[in-house]
């Protein structure tokens, strides 16, 4: 890679470090030297790696800032097309998750764009984000969604090439953008847990608490079982769930990545009872050592291998989750098997993969020059 060469580099919001932002960092340290477009950015809550790259967000950042900015979805593709990438930018690659993959860029330039999954919240679970609204913003939300699907739409047709993070977003892109996709999974810190702990008697979650994760199942299963939970994570639905839980259900809210990885290492089992793309938790869980119990769709199917490192559950009910874990627990599962299956998605080889992606797909512009690819940093896991 040429030092001349001019890359940029563009992700939906920064107002956290979970698992796209964990992308982003890798882009980051391949490309030391890219500016970063985004919506809005909460900088106080980024890795050193990302905020040590200028960061332009959009006017969002002054007319909501990064609490407010969900609820300006209307305003979501004039901002973005206000953030145009400087000219003399040789390539632009983004990092998506909902509609900056429509910044303004010159036509001529390439734009690899990392998809985490086409917007749920436009295409395929509108329910499950607008539930929590009230009329008038229900009403605000419905009025505004085909107008942003249509731009989210046109914007997918300028990209380059696509990667997806699993062959389940894969077939979303095909579907929702009618666009091929390399599969290149994200990266995980396998290293920053240990596998040889013993096990104890409580089964673990550690999520954002909205309606989608399906925590709900989990309290209602483990309440019928009576069997110890422990959730980590904080979201809209803390309270509801925390009212409908037993005395063996125990919320802890967001905690120090020291903490989620001691519970990692000591859980019985790690409970994932929602539909992911990915789902960085379920191979966070297998590093330590612990088998996962998963809802039979989505991410998990490509990271669990049932009836050595997990097992699944084929109805999305409470019923069919405490199945799994009575299941579970007549089982015997291998530590070292689980820590095996979670080195498939080390850092290394995501770096690896998106260098012979970007050689193979641009030669003239990567194929020389990664001799200078940075050493590895440290990459905290992923945090509620």
């Amino acid at each position: 890679m040429s030092g001349k060469l001019r890359v940029a580099l563009a992700h939906h919001w920064l107002v956290g470090m979970r698992g796209g932002e964990k992308v982003l960092e890798q882009l980051c340290l391949l490309f030391p030297e890219a500016p970063i477009y985004t919506l809005v950015a909460d900088r106080a809550k980024l890795s050193e790696v990302i905020r040590a790259h200028g960061i332009h967000e959009s006017m969002l950042q002054r007319v909501g800032g990064v609490r407010r900015y969900r609820a300006m979805l209307p305003l979501f593709p004039p901002a973005v097309r206000g953030l145009r990438v400087e000219e003399g930018t040789d390539f632009l690659f983004s990092t998506d998750a909902s509609v900056i993959k429509g910044i303004g860029v010159d036509e001529e330039v390439p734009h690899v764009c990392y998809c985490h999954s086409p917007p749920r919240y436009l295409w395929d679970l509108q329910a499950f984000y607008t539930g929590g609204l009230g009329w008038m913003g229900r009403a605000v939300f419905g009025a505004a969604a085909p107008y942003v699907r249509a731009f989210d739409r046109r914007a997918a047709q300028r990209v380059t090439h696509f990667i997806a993070n699993s062959r389940f977003v894969q077939e979303r892109i095909r579907t929702v953008y009618e666009r091929g996709a390399t599969v290149i999974y994200p990266p995980v810190d396998v290293g920053a847990f240990r596998a040889d702990r013993g096990a104890e008697d409580f089964y673990l979650i550690v999520s954002e608490l909205v309606a989608y994760k399906r925590v709900d199942l989990a309290v209602e299963a483990f309440n019928r079982l009576g069997r110890r939970l422990i959730v980590l994570g904080d979201g809209p639905e803390a309270g509801a769930l925390r009212a409908r839980a037993g005395a063996n259900v125990e919320f802890l809210g967001r905690q120090p990545f020291e903490r989620v990885r001691d519970l990692f290492e000591r859980c019985r089992g790690f409970v994932h009872p929602q539909i992911e793309d990915f789902g960085i938790t379920a191979v966070e869980a297998q590093a330590a050592g612990r088998p996962v119990l998963a809802y039979r769709q989505g991410g998990a199917l490509e990271t669990v291998v049932e009836g050595k490192t997990g097992m699944f559950f084929d109805e999305q009910t409470a019923e069919s989750l405490a199945g799994c874990v009575e299941e579970c627990e007549g089982r015997s599962f291998s530590a070292m098997e689980c820590r095996e299956n979670a080195e498939r998605f080390r850092v290394e080889r995501f770096r690896e993969a998106i260098r012979g992606f970007l050689t193979e797909k641009f030669p003239g512009m990567f194929a020389a020059g990664w001799e200078r690819m940075p050493a590895q940093e440290s990459m905290p896991a992923m945090r509620t």
